[in-house]
């Protein structure tokens, strides 16, 4: 097959674009093609479609935004703008499956997070006129947040957010977002949880992960506490400045290792004040940062993920809210002690399973001080520790959960008979070289165009 995700941005290190690489390396190791659809890529040049007007972060959507959310009144012309957008980008969906010849597209949370409001009516309209198979990826939807509450769009909301198509099946991170989906909409999905490829353990470079030490300032005798999520409000960095802090250990530098901006720079801005006032060494890396999961050269030729895990002492992960939680994923993949806020979605989905953490309840506690010191100063305990988490995540957690789950949502979708089952495959086997194939897609633009 040949596989299409579609986001508004394949890029970086955030949630969305890292899980997407690895359901990509799942597609591809059974033999499947994978192609990439976004207003900002880093992938292969030769197997993405790049369309800018998709990024959620172009002008004329955020001109959109900034008319229709926090506001329950929507003026005409905040309505003929999602509709113009609508268009452009329903035009560039239907070059893309036809360049490509997609037989199964991904829909990463544009149908459930309205960040790009004329995305998701276009690819809905697509979805519907072409009856192309699809799986709707959902990591957040838009009454888990606060922002979205208030708004001027619930007609769209209801049309796309997500939709209703016999051949669109639905995915969701984690239970609680399954329940809801279904109590608002009447819609069933499939639990997929974030996934690593646990059946191979990490490679550890341990001269990257110096010179990552070494890039920061870190002299060898010093601790590097990691913070590994974007610089957003809901991710309570905030808690590892506490830690830090509270542990007493005046030669540890406390790294953050995503990018901010996707809500603004006040928040990074006041974590660097906060920080100075208590006197902790805050690094913000994420300029030198990539996604180590996807198969694209780097665009920051520096560091990934894989090489500053190695080169961290102990992890924090001290979020507010979290769909899942990649980075507490890749903590235990890595085998690093971790410090973790009871999220949720950890509560219900994680915790149960036995994992040994040191956890807070939404506040730093002189047993959660303690706990860490004895764990970095008892290097076997945590070795004992962070093994048995690997074990268990390996059951719950692996490439091969991925593959099951995958199978499951694609066997509830309309003509679900013509998709190949996936196994694991062979991880080093080669992808496939394209050869000719039927156009089955004949795009006539100027029909397309007069939809509006």
């Amino acid at each position: 097959m040949n596989i299409g995700f579609i986001s508004t941005r394949f890029s970086g290190t955030d949630g969305v674009t890292l899980e997407t690489s690895k359901w990509a390396q799942v597609f591809e190791r059974n033999g499947h093609r994978c192609f990439w659809f976004a207003g900002e890529l880093d992938r292969d040049p030769a197997a993405s479609y790049l369309a800018e007007e998709a990024h959620f972060q172009h002008e004329v959507n955020q001109r959109i935004n900034a008319a229709v959310i926090g506001t329950s009144q929507r003026p005409p012309e905040a309505s003929n703008l999602i509709l113009q957008q609508s268009l452009k980008l329903k035009l560039h969906l239907y070059r893309f499956l036809q360049k490509f010849d997609i037989d199964l597209l991904v829909a990463e949370n544009i149908l459930s997070l309205p960040m790009q409001i004329p995305l998701g009516l276009a690819l809905t309209e697509v979805l519907a006129e072409t009856r192309t198979p699809a799986i709707a990826h959902h990591h957040d939807f838009y009454w888990e947040r606060d922002r979205y509450l208030v708004n001027a769009v619930g007609d769209y909301l209801q049309a796309a957010f997500p939709p209703r198509l016999p051949n669109l099946a639905h995915v969701v991170i984690n239970s609680s977002a399954r329940e809801s989906l279904s109590r608002r909409t009447g819609i069933a999905a499939t639990v997929v949880p974030n996934v690593i490829d646990f059946h191979r353990p990490p490679p550890m470079d341990m001269d990257a992960a110096r010179s990552f030490r070494d890039h920061i300032g870190a002299r060898p005798d010093d601790l590097v506490f990691l913070q590994p999520t974007r610089v957003v409000q809901r991710k309570g960095i905030e808690h590892a400045i506490h830690l830090v802090q509270a542990l007493g250990r005046p030669s540890t530098k406390l790294v953050v290792s995503h990018q901010a901006g996707d809500e603004g720079y006040e928040y990074a801005e006041w974590l660097e004040r906060y920080a100075g006032m208590l006197k902790v060494d805050l690094v913000f890396v994420d300029s030198h940062m990539d996604d180590p999961w996807g198969t694209h050269s780097r665009r920051f030729p520096e560091f990934t993920l894989y090489d500053i895990y190695p080169g961290a002492d102990f992890v924090t992960y001290p979020s507010l809210y979290e769909g899942f939680g990649n980075g507490l994923l890749e903590a235990i993949y890595f085998k690093r002690p971790v410090m973790v806020n009871r999220y949720a979605t950890y509560v219900r989905d994680i915790e149960p399973l036995g994992f040994d953490l040191v956890s807070i309840d939404g506040f730093l506690t002189p047993h959660a001080v303690a706990r860490v010191n004895k764990l970095l100063d008892a290097p076997h305990i945590c070795r004992r520790i962070t093994e048995a988490n690997f074990q268990i995540a390996r059951k719950h957690f692996s490439y091969e959960t991925l593959a099951e789950r995958i199978n499951f949502a694609m066997s509830a979708l309309s003509g679900a008979g013509s998709l190949p089952k996936l196994g694991i495959g062979d991880a080093d086997a080669a992808a496939p070289v394209p050869g000719e194939r039927r156009q089955r897609l004949d795009l006539d633009e100027a029909a397309v165009a007069t939809y509006n």
